[in-house]
């Protein structure tokens, strides 16, 4: 039986929890993840706020990447925006570019009285949220890149190896089909094979800068005889039986690879965690490859994912929580425990070596791949794009990417109706941003 001091003190003590609870500064993160992914952001919010007593942070899942965005921007312009928001690579003009919006990451981290070294992360995630000058304007989240995993029987039946360059896969693609594989598939063209085709080989994606200069007058350079010259290979091999196309659903392209009917699916670094569950075969992974006859390819890839962005408009405690969550964010254990529940590459180098350092990479090989393409020497177009209404844009490869396989148009003419496209719609987007 419990004595009535014992229950008063009991009492006393949930009390003075309440009031402390209550007395914390809330802030929210808006987030586009849903199930693994969520799970984990939950358990990172749960552990800053039971590392410390003045902030409490509350993550809400407003639905896709897509959505998120949608509900910042609504938010924003009623006065309701959240602290934080999670908003994806292709979206980052967009958020960037409303006047007001956000506050760059590095001021709010330098205003709260932390130090920031840009150096301090891991080459590929170090531009492309920064501005010109290279002040992150977002805070790095989750990074992805693209890397082409390999089925492992399937290269030990056809007796060849994983290739580097696309120059080697044409040398090896028929062996794989005729060892009864379906040589390669991928997901998202738009990431892999447009936007990292540039950042790969090194080629500028648009003028001023690939965006970051100005958004007055920038055009993107779908036409580029290179590019046109990558699709024109791609739909070479697709007719001949060594690409498949399964249209632009991700799931629809890795899943043939999960049954063990493809020899290499090109995806996420990301996809890595999820994989390990669904293959139905043992499998590796090595970068996505370059053209070795592109002078100057080879350079590091773009980052995928998102970052997150403080938004403006809160009063100075709720912008220095913020400013503390991020600091948090960054911090090499949290970053190693996202990278290793997720997939998602650690964005610091502090976190890689510590990975690295607790043998997390000669458990899983796969793991580091990612982090070493992000982390190969940069060149001067690989750093980043920042172009306004991207996502539209993105809507637009996708849909002529199918005519392409489908026979409905042919490569060039679907290169020049994405320049035609894309160019109005960012002269439309320099129209209504700034």
């Amino acid at each position: 039986m419990i004595r009535k001091a014992t229950v008063s003190a009991i009492a006393l003590i949930a009390t003075l929890a309440s009031a402390t609870a209550d007395d914390a500064t809330q802030i929210q993160w808006w987030h586009g993840m849903g199930g693994k992914n969520q799970e984990v952001i939950n358990e990172i919010s749960k552990r800053f706020n039971a590392a410390q007593s003045a902030c409490a942070l509350t993550p809400v899942s407003k639905g896709t990447y897509e959505e998120a965005l949608a509900s910042g921007i609504a938010a924003f312009r009623s006065g309701e925006q959240p602290n934080i928001l999670q908003v994806f690579d292709a979206g980052a003009a967009t958020i960037m570019n409303a006047p007001g919006a956000t506050i760059p990451a590095e001021d709010l981290i330098k205003n709260a009285g932390y130090d920031f070294d840009r150096e301090a992360f891991i080459n590929g995630v170090r531009y492309f949220y920064a501005d010109a000058d290279g002040k992150f304007v977002g805070m790095p989240f989750n990074s992805s890149a693209p890397i082409m995993y390999t089925n492992t029987e399937a290269f030990e039946k056809a007796g060849v190896a994983p290739p580097e360059t696309w120059e080697e896969f044409e040398e090896i693609a028929p062996k794989l089909k005729e060892a009864g594989y379906i040589p390669m598939t991928a997901s998202q063209l738009t990431w892999m094979f447009f936007e990292n085709f540039f950042s790969r080989n090194n080629i500028q994606m648009a003028t001023n800068g690939n965006g970051y200069d100005s958004v007055e007058g920038t055009e993107i350079n779908a036409t580029d005889p290179n590019l046109v010259m990558m699709f024109e290979k791609l739909k070479e091999w697709h007719d001949e039986g060594l690409f498949g196309f399964y249209g632009a659903g991700w799931s629809d392209n890795q899943a043939p690879f999960e049954q063990n009917k493809v020899a290499m699916w090109i995806g996420s670094s990301g996809s890595f965690g999820g994989l390990q569950q669904t293959a139905e075969m043992p499998f590796s992974a090595t970068f996505l490859p370059y053209w070795d006859g592109i002078e100057g390819a080879g350079t590091n890839s773009f980052i995928g994912g998102a970052a997150l962005y403080a938004m403006a408009g809160h009063d100075e405690a709720q912008d220095k929580c913020t400013a503390d969550f991020f600091q948090f964010l960054t911090s090499p254990d949290v970053q190693v425990f996202w990278h290793e529940e997720t997939g998602y590459v650690p964005i610091t180098n502090a976190a890689y070596e510590q990975a690295k350092a607790e043998g997390w990479y000669e458990q899983k090989p796969v793991a580091e791949v990612g982090i070493q393409q992000l982390s190969l020497p940069g060149g001067e177009w690989s750093k980043g794009y920042r172009l306004g209404f991207y996502p539209q844009i993105r809507s637009v490869e996708e849909r002529e990417f199918n005519r392409i396989f489908s026979g409905e148009t042919s490569v060039q003419d679907a290169f020049e109706t994405i320049k035609e496209e894309g160019d109005a719609l960012l002269a439309r987007f320099a129209k209504t941003s700034g």
